[in-house]
């Protein structure tokens, strides 16, 4: 500022004291602010302004020098993360400190890291120990957010190859047959997700190899629940021997129920094909009334991980047990 105008401030708060100046109350008598106003107005450069030796900016300046918008200077303030130094009482005018910036990045770097306001407040007040621990809290957040996304990738590229390919019902040829009863070595459990029924697979290998029990057939899996479930799935695993064996929870030996009437179509390709199996089975079971759908369901899987390196050559096999609401014509008529 010119020297003038520092000359005509400092008289006039001699005259009528410092408590009417910025952030004060006006003396009895004196419009108020008058003088500070007239030195805003012949101010060479954006007001700086010292408060107590300390060097302050009006929030464009501080604006500039921080590259933060003052919409979101004014939205800080409002939230009350970062609340101007000195608020003009006459003016309304917003002054920041530079001793703020400090406090105004670390906002910023709790923002791009995803934090939400509340967070962010949480994070400022806090102690190192509890920042770490809230960081990485939502460290763990973003990494499952970031899961569910790749999932929702993961779908759209199935149901784009499901449109192009004109996947449907039509690739899926539904019989019925009798399966007879079979004797297995299983193990059944209550487990998280589908996907674990891989290390359920796993365990039952190694404890037939720990007796010695030999396979003779196919293995397969049986899926319990009636109603169908993203989590907690009560499946039972089972593999065809020739002998039997003592029962070791959750491993037993047992003979599995014949299905006289079983619902059966092959699935190939990728697992994901095996959704566009179930909903041929709704059509078929529409389109025959005299069927209605049992428990469990069956699955075999001739072609997998296990022995095919390339997915598009897996081979499934779907069975679902069904009850006669009438007399079956007879298993040709009931073929699609």
């Amino acid at each position: 500022m010119t020297g003038g105008v520092w000359q005509e401030y400092n008289a006039w708060e001699k005259r009528w004291g410092a408590s009417a100046g910025p952030g004060g109350p006006a003396a009895d008598g004196e419009p108020p602010g008058l003088i500070f106003r007239m030195c805003l107005k012949y101010s060479e450069t954006t007001l700086q302004w010292r408060k107590g030796g300390e060097k302050m900016f009006r929030i464009g300046e501080f604006s500039r020098l921080t590259q933060v918008s003052i919409r979101m200077l004014r939205y800080y303030d409002q939230v009350g993360l970062l609340t101007p130094a000195v608020v003009d009482r006459w003016t309304g005018h917003r002054f920041y400190s530079v001793e703020q910036l400090s406090r105004l990045q670390k906002i910023l770097y709790f923002r791009d890291s995803g934090l939400t306001v509340g967070e962010i407040s949480l994070a400022l007040a806090t102690d190192r120990q509890s920042l770490l621990a809230q960081l990485e809290k939502k460290r763990m957040e973003i990494e499952a957010a970031i899961r569910n996304e790749r999932e929702k990738l993961r779908k759209i590229r199935l149901a784009r190859r499901s449109l192009l390919e004109e996947e449907g019902e039509l690739h899926y040829r539904i019989s019925v047959k009798s399966i007879p009863a079979f004797r297995v070595i299983s193990v059944r459990k209550v487990v998280p997700t589908y996907y674990s029924e891989g290390e359920l697979w796993q365990e039952l290998s190694m404890f037939a190899a720990s007796r010695n029990v030999h396979i003779s057939g196919e293995p397969f899996t049986l899926y319990h629940d009636r109603l169908f479930r993203e989590k907690n799935v009560d499946i039972e695993l089972c593999a065809p021997v020739e002998t039997t064996g003592n029962d070791q929870p959750p491993f037993s030996f047992r003979r599995t129920e014949p299905v006289p009437h079983m619902a059966c179509t092959m699935v190939s390709g990728g697992f994901s094909n095996i959704k566009g199996a179930y909903l041929a089975f709704a059509n078929w079971l529409q389109e025959h009334g005299e069927c209605k759908m049992s428990n469990p369901v069956r699955q075999i899987v001739h072609r997998g991980p296990w022995n095919e390196d390339n997915p598009n050559r897996y081979l499934v096999e779907l069975q679902i047990p069904l009850i006669r609401a009438k007399p079956f014509l007879c298993e040709t008529d009931l073929k699609q």
